[in-house]
């Protein structure tokens, strides 16, 4: 069932403070606040698709089912990028999901492997309904004039040094915490913790402290090797 959760607008405001015994009206540097959005998309609409809404490291997440449901509440966020642990592109020279060729793995895969990180082949088994999902996806968003990655959370869990969902949830609340997340209580499913994860990834995209291996344009975008 989805979590009915409020997403509100930030807004973003400019404060004024009285210095000085003139008393004259001295602006104060903005502070920009990023707004992220992670997805841990699901292959198809009826499995629950994580999202996490992350301003700041304030995360707010929810389960959300069907294509409408997602692109509604990642644009009522109005994000600075969009973050989606999904495939969102085939391997070069590959032109559908469909066409048979012995091309499975993408520039960004194969370096992601090399670090010693498992991934999946885009396009073969469940991996194929999730690849279609994400590709379109990411068409929608980006028609909208928004900025777009792909994000792997369990790579990024472990490139962070902290716990897949696997080895249990608390760990990883526990791990995402520590790098300064709130709002990520005991209830978050699985999938709400991946989401929060690929937000992160995304706040450091926007900081510079993460790298796309493969393609620049359209690799997977992993944090810079920090460790805990």
């Amino acid at each position: 069932m989805e979590k009915k959760r409020f997403f509100g607008s930030i807004g973003k405001r400019l404060g004024h403070h009285v210095r000085g015994r003139n008393k004259f009206l001295a602006p104060q540097p903005k502070i920009v606040q990023m707004t992220i959005v992670g997805l841990d998309l699901a292959g198809v609409p009826t499995r629950p698709t994580g999202f996490c809404s992350l301003n700041g490291l304030q995360a707010e997440t929810c389960l959300l089912f069907g294509d409408h449901k997602i692109i509604e509440a990642t644009l009522n966020c109005n994000p600075d990028v969009i973050a989606i642990d999904a495939p969102l592109c085939l391997p070069h020279g590959r032109k559908t999901i469909e066409e048979r060729t012995a091309n499975h793995l993408r520039d960004s895969d194969r370096a992601l492997l090399k670090m010693g990180i498992k991934i999946f082949p885009v396009t073969l088994g469940p991996m194929r309904k999730l690849t279609v999902r994400g590709i379109g996806l990411r068409e929608t968003f980006q028609t909208r004039g928004f900025r777009v990655i792909e994000a792997y959370p369990g790579g990024a869990q472990d490139v962070l040094g902290i716990p897949r969902k696997q080895r249990g949830l608390d760990g990883l609340r526990m791990g995402l915490a520590k790098l300064g997340i709130t709002g990520l209580d005991n209830a978050l499913s699985d999938h709400e913790l991946d989401a929060a994860t690929c937000a992160y990834v995304g706040k450091l995209y926007l900081e510079g402290e993460a790298v796309a291996y493969g393609d620049p344009a359209e690799g997977i975008v992993m944090p810079k090797g920090k460790k805990l």
